[in-house]
């Protein structure tokens, strides 16, 4: 009997020991499989962080519309015209946004040809919260939809600089839709998409190198104004009448959200929270500096003083010139780059704009068209594989970048993406133009550009001064 009990109590003893070792080895994961789960961890900390710096993006590049471009142009037009002028910029908000949902997105980063994308991710199907990994590997594919959606929308609404104080407002809503579906579409799908014939990382023909849109954004729409501006005609008395920006107050506030914003137009465009966008900030922030002292220093030169309006119109402008630059140059050379666009930029709003009397009314064409195409060839010149190797050998090795590491092929390529850019923007906009103005008819009456846009078009004014100051009195 006792010799039963003692093999009892020894078997509970064995099992009460051997329980939790079993299941401590049980609950204990394999080296390899804590690893692999560390990996997972670390992976999803590198998505979350970089989906949450491209949501902060994406909604700098929108503050750029409304309310920095709003502005902008808003306090450069006469104070008849103010309201008019801010809400062509606040209204492509809304309207491309829808068009971008229905069927602009997929037309221009869809699978499709090398010059259009197709139809597959109209309404945006497919398009869900899984990363595409041909654009952003680790952020979800509508957050590089929405971030793309914001240069939808400023690319157009820098255009209404150009036929500011003249054009119907339902004349310009239609003019946009048409536009960014035939050229704006096809010349983001060209540089970005997949595919795309001018595509520097996914296989284009003619790698044409566009960190964040100097060709796609600011050399379409810079030249498109130029086209709106010579098939409309001058505003009623110009240049015999004396017509000044109305607030240069409202402006400076703009170009400083511009400038803010332009951080998320271009470090954003790296698509990551890693250190291409570090370079891109860096180089964004200093060409527009450079910019500032090239357009002040050569207006100081011409005019005998600088002025508040020229310095922040150099900042734009050397911000419009590194665009296409900021993923690719060292901080020098975007100095350099902002310092020659600053006074290229004054020399064709101040002379070249003279010369010819062109009523560009805001100077879309010599700022985002002249400087966007200084940018995109001096891309090709300063372009360096040790801020980012976009090419690489066989074996993985980079190549030269640019023109003076030994690339010379590359100032090939930027000239023909320029070349497609100003051809598309020209004649696309050129057809546009006709066949709006022969449905809707562009330009308001005369009668309605006397009195102001803000009246004749949305029967409202954006100051009540006088019947303020009759009040008080």
């Amino acid at each position: 009997m006792r010799l039963v009990v003692a093999k009892f109590f020894l078997c509970l003893t064995l099992l009460v020991v051997a329980v939790p070792v079993v299941t401590a080895q049980t609950a204990t994961p394999a080296p390899t499989d804590r690893i692999a789960q560390l990996e997972a961890k670390v992976a999803d900390a590198k998505s979350s962080a970089d989906n949450a710096w491209m949501l902060v993006c994406a909604a700098l590049v929108l503050m750029m519309t409304a309310p920095g471009l709003a502005l902008f142009y808003g306090g450069l037009v006469r104070k008849k015209n103010v309201l008019a002028t801010m809400l062509q910029s606040f209204s492509m908000m809304a309207i491309i946004t829808v068009l971008w949902a229905l069927i602009l997105y997929s037309l221009a980063f869809g699978s499709g040809t090398p010059f259009i994308g197709g139809i597959h991710n109209a309404f945006l199907h497919g398009v869900g919260l899984a990363p595409d990994t041909d654009y952003a590997p680790t952020i979800p594919a509508q957050t590089f939809m929405v971030y793309q959606l914001m240069f939808a929308i400023i690319t157009p609404a820098l255009i209404t600089g150009a036929f500011a104080e003249r054009m119907k407002f339902s004349a310009m809503a239609v003019f946009m839709v048409l536009w960014s579906l035939i050229v704006y579409a096809p010349m983001a799908h060209m540089v970005w998409g997949k595919g795309g014939f001018l595509n520097a990382s996914l296989g284009g023909k003619f790698p044409c190198l566009d960190f964040a849109g100097g060709t796609v954004v600011h050399i379409v729409s810079g030249v498109s104004a130029l086209v709106c501006a010579l098939y409309l005609g001058k505003r009623l008395g110009y240049p015999k009448e004396p017509m000044p920006p109305h607030s240069v107050v409202l402006s400076f506030i703009g170009a400083g959200m511009l400038w803010v914003g332009w951080f998320g137009f271009n470090a954003g465009s790296a698509l990551s929270a890693g250190t291409l966008a570090t370079s891109a900030f860096v180089a964004t922030h200093f060409g527009a500096a450079a910019a500032v002292i090239g357009w002040s220093s050569a207006e100081w030169i011409h005019n005998g003083k600088p002025s508040t309006l020229g310095a922040i119109s150099g900042a734009v402008a050397g911000l419009v010139a590194i665009t296409p630059a900021a993923g690719f140059v060292s901080p020098m050379a975007a100095l350099l780059i902002g310092l020659l666009a600053g006074g290229f930029c004054f020399m064709m709003v101040a002379f070249v704009k003279a010369k010819f009397g062109y009523d560009d009314s805001l100077d879309a064409f010599g700022v985002h068209g002249a400087g966007g195409t200084l940018g995109a060839i001096l891309t090709g010149v300063f372009a360096s594989s040790v801020i980012n190797p976009m090419f690489k050998d066989a074996n993985g090795n980079p190549l030269p970048s640019g023109f003076l590491e030994g690339n010379h092929r590359q100032l090939l390529n930027q000239g023909i993406g320029v070349l497609i850019a100003w051809a598309i923007a020209i004649v696309g906009t050129l057809v546009i133009l006709f066949v709006v103005d022969k449905v809707l008819g562009l330009r308001v009456s005369e009668e309605h550009e006397i009195a102001g846009l803000d009246i004749s078009l949305h029967g409202e004014e954006g100051y009540y001064w006088e019947a303020s100051m009759s009040q008080n009195s």
